[in-house]
């Protein structure tokens, strides 16, 4: 059976050469009796690899059991897992089998296996090595033939440094890795996955399926989709339900398409961490507070060079030298963080010609005006290119859009 039968029978959507390889090792170690760990963001489909695997094994006619470890309450994993004793614990009513006792000759799929408590990743650790455990509550150890497949969204080479996960039982695991693209990896398939979802939720709802435009197409593509298939599945079923047009334009599909970008600042800002701010307004913040900064900067500088000069620094005929302080050149030159002790006294009678060296400038505050001011001069930089502003901003193109819109920038 080649990829694409794989993918038809599994309801795999996609022909990304990254999403066809992954297919490909599952099928490749499906006979064999390694573990594997699946990695991969939450929603990107890890949950088909564990059924691929199985139903390509010689174990596809035993019991398959998926148990998702991020469910089950930490005092009662073990007691699942492995099962218990009567009377080994209160509520223990009865003897109980384990999933483990349960799955013999067939295959468990251990979901978010970095949710495991230590405890039960030693548990584990026994049953992969030797095949071994033991009931909560017993001394009798009982035997084991199950195929284990695990998956994670975690990284579990951090966790194992926070003492978060054993690193025995991480190489257990990872015998075989498969990795599952996120959804912003395999942008070929965005497309192909809406017009699925569409097709199924046309048929399950009775109503004839949505369809994108070009424009609205070229934004699903660029959305970085943090939720992967899970999320434009979400989108897909609201848009099918909420809008009464069949045919969705980019404008229709914007707000349907939450704010998520990353910021990256102008490199003025160096040694900035990017997730710094996480909104357009802490940024603007911070521009205001520099730009004041710079300002105060600005007139304890000019103050020096009075002081320093001995009379009113003449700004036609020292450019160069303003220049050469605003802007220190490879050899450097002093700018002082504080204005300095006058060193030249000042005679009376020209006082009055420096009534105050910090001249009060009134200038707007108006975060709305220092945004308008901003994007004019990122699309003037640019030529009007309004993909290359937004990077310039850092902020999504779909998100200057409609800046432009709203403030009638022209």
């Amino acid at each position: 059976m080649d990829v694409q039968e794989i993918k038809q029978r599994f309801g795999i959507i996609g022909n990304s050469p990254g999403l066809s390889r992954a297919i490909e090792v599952a099928v490749q170690v499906a006979p064999t009796d390694l573990s594997v760990l699946i990695t991969g963001e939450s929603g990107t489909g890890k949950e088909s690899f564990p059924q691929i695997i199985h139903q390509f094994s010689t174990r596809k006619h035993g019991k398959y059991i998926a148990i998702n470890c991020g469910a089950i309450p930490e005092g009662t994993i073990d007691s699942e897992l492995f099962g218990h004793e009567k009377g080994s614990f209160t509520g223990a009513l009865a003897d109980r089998k384990g999933y483990f006792e349960e799955a013999n000759g067939g295959t468990i799929f251990l979901d978010e296996i970095g949710e495991l408590p230590l405890s039960t990743q030693a548990r584990l650790l026994r049953v992969l090595e030797a095949g071994e455990f033991m009931k909560v509550g017993s001394s009798k150890v009982l035997k084991t033939d199950v195929r284990v497949v695990a998956a994670t969204n975690i990284d579990i080479p951090q966790a194992i440094q926070n003492g978060k996960f054993r690193e025995d039982l991480y190489y257990r695991l990872n015998t075989v890795p498969v990795k599952v693209l996120p959804l912003r990896d395999r942008k070929e398939d965005i497309h192909l996955l809406f017009r699925k979802f569409a097709s199924d939720f046309a048929e399950r709802y009775r109503m004839p399926p949505v369809r994108l435009t070009d424009d609205a197409q070229d934004l699903l593509r660029t959305f970085d989709w943090p939720g992967n298939v899970r999320q434009l599945k979400n989108i897909t079923e609201q848009i099918s339900i909420i809008e009464q047009t069949r045919v969705i334009d980019a404008q229709t599909l914007g707000p349907y398409i939450p704010e998520y970008f990353e910021h990256h600042l102008p490199a003025l800002y160096k040694g900035v961490d990017e997730k710094t701010f996480s909104t357009e307004r802490e940024i603007l913040y911070k521009i205001l507070f520099d730009m004041k900064k710079d300002m105060n900067d600005l007139k304890k500088l000019v103050l020096d060079m009075l002081q320093s000069g001995g009379h009113p620094f003449d700004f036609h005929g020292d450019q160069a030298h303003l220049i050469q302080k605003l802007y220190p050149t490879e050899n450097g030159s002093y700018v002082p963080d504080q204005p300095p002790t006058p060193k030249v006294q000042y005679d009376p009678v020209q006082k009055h010609d420096i009534q105050d060296t910090e001249e009060y400038v009134e200038e707007s505050l108006s975060l709305e005006d220092k945004e308008i001011e901003l994007i004019k001069k990122a699309l003037e930089k640019h030529k009007g290119k309004r993909k290359y502003a937004a990077h310039e901003l850092g902020i999504s193109e779909r998100t200057l859009y409609r800046k432009i819109k709203e403030y009638d920038i022209d």
